[in-house]
């Protein structure tokens, strides 16, 4: 299993580095950190558990295409891998491509998302790029030096057409949150028809599932904040709500009330973290309960367990608990310990 450090806003980015410690301790066999440009960009926080880590895989999950030249951005994967012995996975995502436009960002199509990474991984096996198309204008450009042992690219993707864009081009596909076991299933059916329709090893691409989980050895008000809350802060944006309705089959009635209620501006407006938590938390009576007791990994230790295995037995490689911090995961990992000694002496 890997655990999300720093879920959500922060304010103390350095309590990544005592999170991901845990991580290692616990038994984690990676750790990811989603990025938050105020004070969660990734080459920052993953730089810095690059040197305070030994063994944990380090994922970048997601940063975004555009947001930094194909140059500096296959420089910074490839200095993070080299900083981390090869522990680095270079993970994209779209991000909330509609509030893009006002911040001068440029959002590509599923084209120019493919030849993105193709330009990528060009340039860390130390080729010149020439380029002109849908990823962008780019005379003329190459690293210094390659590097022979570049790391993975993973896509977080929702929707049928990102998940076949996965399959036909990233090493690996990370399910969003809040993504039924159901729906997880379906979307792997997804991503390995089009591994097959591009020539590829469907077995080959990695599948990740991101589980919000929290067990209920945790105060009630923590996990308000990790559990409902959270919900909100996904099915408040259209995009993203109507996706996961639309992979899970349910009724995208819910997620429309959150959309008109307007907080999907909390995403990117200045304000205290505790005043846009509360925020969220209040509109969590619009999230259907179903929804949440469906989607994610809740009750006792071993009802958790349990519900990870589902999603393991769906076809997920790797298992990414979201909403907890590593400390607060170390439950699940006794629960695990205890069925393993069991299994020893049957």
């Amino acid at each position: 299993m890997l655990s999300f450090v720093l879920p959500g806003q922060t304010a103390n980015p350095r309590q990544a580095i005592e999170q991901a410690r845990d991580a290692e301790r616990i038994g984690h066999c990676g750790i990811v950190v989603s990025e938050r440009w105020e004070s969660k960009e990734s080459a920052s926080v993953l730089g810095a558990l690059a040197a305070t880590t030994d063994r944990v895989t380090l994922v970048a999950g997601m940063t975004h295409f555009t947001t930094r030249h194909p140059l500096v951005q296959a420089g910074m994967a490839q200095t993070l891998q080299m900083l981390s012995d090869d522990r680095f996975v270079l993970g994209y995502g779209r991000g909330v491509p509609s509030h893009f436009p006002s911040l001068g960002i440029r959002v590509l199509d599923h084209h120019g998302m493919a030849d993105h990474v193709k330009i990528i991984r060009k340039l860390w096996a130390g080729e010149t790029v020439r380029y002109h198309g849908p990823a962008g204008d780019y005379p003329e450009m190459q690293l210094a030096m390659g590097y022979e042992r570049p790391p993975p690219i993973i896509i977080g993707a929702i929707t049928p057409e990102s998940l076949r864009l996965g399959g036909g081009h990233f090493d690996g596909v990370a399910l969003h949150p809040f993504l039924t076991v159901e729906g997880a299933a379906r979307s792997i059916t997804l991503v390995k028809d089009a591994a097959r329709a591009a020539g590829r090893d469907p077995d080959a691409i990695r599948i990740y599932a991101s589980v919000v989980t929290a067990p209920d050895t945790l105060p009630p008000d923590q996990r308000m904040d990790m559990v409902e809350a959270r919900a909100v802060s996904y099915f408040m944006h259209s995009a993203i709500g109507g996706a996961l309705v639309a992979a899970n089959g349910w009724d995208s009635d819910p997620v429309r009330r959150l959309v008109e209620a307007g907080l999907a501006k909390l995403e990117f407006e200045q304000g205290t973290i505790l005043s846009k938590r509360a925020r969220l938390a209040a509109a969590s009576d619009l999230v259907p309960p179903a929804w949440i007791a469906d989607a994610a990994a809740l009750g006792s230790p071993a009802q958790c367990v349990e519900r990870l295995q589902e999603y393991r037995d769906a076809g997920v490689h790797h298992i990414i608990l979201h909403g907890s911090t590593p400390a607060q995961q170390a439950v699940l990992f006794d629960v695990l310990e205890e069925s393993e000694k069991k299994e020893r002496t049957s």
